[in-house]
């Protein structure tokens, strides 16, 4: 799910879900143009991972990041008004036997297994710096006046630092959670942790999402839930969310190199 929330006025957030590979981006900048970034990352991410096929994750997270560089450097080309456009991007791919994470920027992924919650992203934020000098409690985080102050982020700059590659060990049963600091920022993770033991991932998703509406919903909420299978391959375009369903003809589509590996 994707909610604008209570406060702003438009969706600053994208999403898609697919059988092997879902993404969350929260777009930074604001007045430049934050939302096309996020759906500029979520069109070119997903449409080359879907290209790729279950080939290798790292592989696959690479080429996307690349195509999603390239297009909001073209899109910044395009329109200097959008100077300064940018998005966080936490995404999940799977070959159909290993899954790894790429992530850069403040939103997150969580693993729950038997119960028990982890997050397997690590914040690019100055809070987060703070916590891992030691001059912050991690339990301050959510209500430091500079949480939303990003480090690092995608933007049209081809010598970023990009995103960083975590491979994450899974079974069947476990769960995740990709979801924007909507509903991080709001919701603790012990709340989070109880949500997602709800059966139904649809459930879980929906009930995050009005737990961040509940608390305010100050901020655009996305939040995606995923059960890990065992099965026959499957099928499938996956569904797109927020921002990046809104915003058409955002992508210059020689920038995203379809079928490239």
């Amino acid at each position: 799910m994707s909610d604008v929330g209570r406060v702003r006025p438009h969706n600053e957030d994208s999403g898609f879900v697919g059988p092997y590979v879902a993404l969350v981006a929260d777009g930074v900048g604001g007045a430049a143009a934050g939302e096309i970034a996020s759906a500029t990352a979520a069109y070119a991410v997903s449409a080359t991972a879907l290209a790729h096929g279950p080939d290798d994750p790292e592989r696959i997270i690479a080429s996307a990041v690349e195509a999603a560089v390239a297009s909001i450097r073209r899109g910044v080309q395009g329109d200097l008004n959008r100077l300064g456009m940018a998005t966080t991007l936490t995404a999940l791919v799977c070959d159909g036997s290993r899954v790894v994470l790429g992530h850069v920027g403040d939103s997150r992924a969580y693993h729950l297994r038997e119960g028990r919650l982890t997050q397997i992203s690590r914040d690019h934020t100055y809070v987060q710096h703070l916590v891992d000098a030691g001059q912050l409690d991690r339990e301050a985080r959510s209500r430091h006046p500079w949480r939303n102050v990003v480090l690092r982020s995608l933007d049209g700059d081809p010598e970023g630092e990009g995103v960083d590659l975590v491979p994450v060990a899974v079974r069947t049963g476990d769960r995740f959670l990709l979801c924007s600091d909507g509903l991080t920022d709001l919701v603790d993770d012990v709340r989070i942790a109880e949500v997602l033991r709800l059966q139904d991932p649809h459930s879980a998703a929906a009930v995050l999402t009005h737990s961040a509406l509940l608390a305010g919903g100050r901020d655009n909420i996305t939040c995606i839930v995923l059960d890990v299978v065992d099965g026959p391959l499957v099928v499938g375009d996956g569904q797109l969310l927020g921002a990046v369903c809104d915003i058409a003809n955002i992508v210059d589509p020689s920038a995203v190199r379809l079928g490239q590996p």
